[in-house]
């Protein structure tokens, strides 16, 4: 019994017949389309069984997929901190079921919040795992964040080094903001220089260091920017402004910015879904990165 590639896969033998007459020409044909049909049937069930098992599995991965998807999405800040001077608010849309993407809101107390957002390289589930590993090394670190925030980015960026393969980093923006002051104090580790919107004006917020995990070695510098009433302040990764449509055109910052001049007189959370709207209708549904952004607007 030989299969469609000639490969052997049984054998089908007959015994003596109770005559004493020899098999016929007929006869071997009727064995020959017997051991066809029944090598046809062989290979049949093989082909359902891997493909029964293959689908089991991709039934199994597509679960975990979802469990690792609705973990990561509880990772994101389910709150905010209250802040009088400022509204704000965040979003971060995987472009598979997860990512390396994420943002955060951190309550550090006496009319202080921590805005972070981060992109870790790569994508799938091993950013998500890195991710994960970074957002733990940042809460653990936040209530010395406000007394020392060189430091403890620094310890941040040495256990974020020591716990990854010497390729992976993520490019991070944190801002410590304080109610009473308005100041924003904040530290741009090789990230997407976030926007400062005042009126037709524009301020970005360069790199003040390289990005996390790469160095051993990392020199923390901090710079501070002054919100007032009316000012926008945009953070986001890369897959908004390099969102691409069926031209392979990139949205580009240019875009962005005409948006928030024609939409500035909405309140953040507003702003926020008309970016990501507008970024979603360029690339026609099409999201090949991950689209994380964060949007505050100073009363």
């Amino acid at each position: 019994m030989s299969g469609r590639d000639g490969e052997l896969l049984g054998l089908l033998a007959l015994g003596s017949r109770l005559s004493e007459e020899p098999f016929s020409g007929e006869d071997k044909r009727l064995v020959a389309a017997v051991a066809g049909q029944a090598a046809v049937a062989l290979e049949n069930i093989g082909l359902a069984e891997k493909m029964a098992e293959r689908m089991d599995a991709e039934r199994r991965a597509a679960r975990e997929m979802e469990i690792a998807r609705h973990v990561q999405s509880k990772l994101l800040p389910q709150k905010a901190p209250p802040l009088a001077t400022l509204d704000y608010a965040g979003m971060c849309i995987q472009a598979r079921a997860v990512g390396g993407d994420y943002y955060d809101f951190l309550d550090l107390g006496s009319g202080r919040a921590g805005f972070v957002l981060a992109d870790i390289a790569g994508k799938g589930m091993s950013a998500a795992l890195l991710m994960a590993n970074l957002q733990a090394h940042l809460r653990s670190q936040s209530a010395l964040l406000v007394q020392d925030l060189p430091r403890s980015l620094q310890s941040v960026n040495r256990m974020f080094y020591e716990s990854t393969e010497p390729s992976n980093y993520a490019t991070l923006f944190l801002g410590i903001y304080d109610d009473a002051t308005r100041r924003l104090r904040y530290v741009n580790c090789g990230h997407n220089p976030p926007l400062l919107l005042r009126g037709q004006n524009v301020q970005r917020l360069r790199a003040t260091v390289t990005v996390l995990g790469l160095f051993e070695k990392w020199v923390c510098q901090v710079a501070e920017a002054q919100l007032l009433p009316g000012d926008i302040l945009i953070i986001y990764t890369d897959g908004i402004v390099e969102a691409m449509n069926a031209d392979q055109e990139e949205f580009g910052e240019a875009a962005l910015l005409a948006i928030l001049r024609e939409k500035q007189h909405m309140d953040a959370r507003s702003l926020l879904s008309a970016v990501i709207a507008h970024v979603q209708q360029f690339s026609a549904g099409e999201q090949s990165d991950d689209l994380t952004l964060l949007v505050a607007q100073a009363r």
